[in-house]
């Protein structure tokens, strides 16, 4: 055997440990319209708080606060659930499992951070503390990025030390949450999904 078959067996030797240990099927595509969804919700809770609000904070208290509550919600069900459709078909394509070992550990790894980081962004909100909740949700997601990336595509960590970066930057100034907001989960998003795409997804 030729110095090349030696390097295309280690290659291929290579492939089948990644693929028994991480779930590569990740969609770029749904990154991007993860990010689509996120700019447009976050442009409807500005249009409602500068509508309605007339500069007073408190009115967070009233259907307003829920109304934004809703397209959060809103937004992260449709993220979510674009996020397996898009998934599930890249991974019949890739003759891939969809549930095994590597998902549950992947699923597993993210969740327990981002439950985590909803109950105390709830803790938060509950208080009153409203300038905090953007950072948090920014850290947060930032560490079950990073936490999952273990079992799959290792690129996602970067996309994870990002989001984490902002939500600090957003902690320490609380006044430009919303929009550090925006940066991470909507532009951030289409970015990073975008190049995840050309990488992985075209090929």
């Amino acid at each position: 055997m030729s110095n090349e078959d030696y390097l295309k067996d280690i290659s291929e030797i290579k492939h089948l440990m990644n693929k028994s240990s991480r779930f590569i099927s990740l969609s770029g595509l749904s990154g991007i319209l993860a990010g689509i969804y996120a700019l447009v919700g976050a442009s409807v809770a500005f249009w409602l708080v500068n509508t309605y609000s007339d500069g007073v904070l408190f009115i967070f208290h009233g259907w307003v606060f829920w109304t934004c509550m809703a397209v959060l919600i809103l937004i992260a069900l449709l993220s979510a659930l674009t996020g397996v459709i898009l998934t599930v078909r890249k991974a019949k394509k890739n003759d891939e499992k969809i549930w095994d070992n590597s998902s549950r550990r992947l699923l597993l790894n993210f969740l327990i951070p981002l439950m985590v980081g909803g109950i105390y962004c709830l803790i938060i909100l509950d208080q009153g503390r409203y300038g905090q909740t953007g950072g948090l949700m920014l850290i947060f997601y930032g560490l079950a990025l990073v936490s999952a990336s273990k079992y799959s595509l290792g690129d996602i960590r970067y996309l994870g030390y990002i989001q984490i970066v902002l939500g600090l930057i957003a902690s320490y100034y609380p006044g430009y949450g919303f929009w550090l907001w925006v940066i991470g989960f909507g532009i951030m998003h289409i970015m990073y999904g975008t190049w995840m795409h050309f990488k992985y997804d075209s090929k």
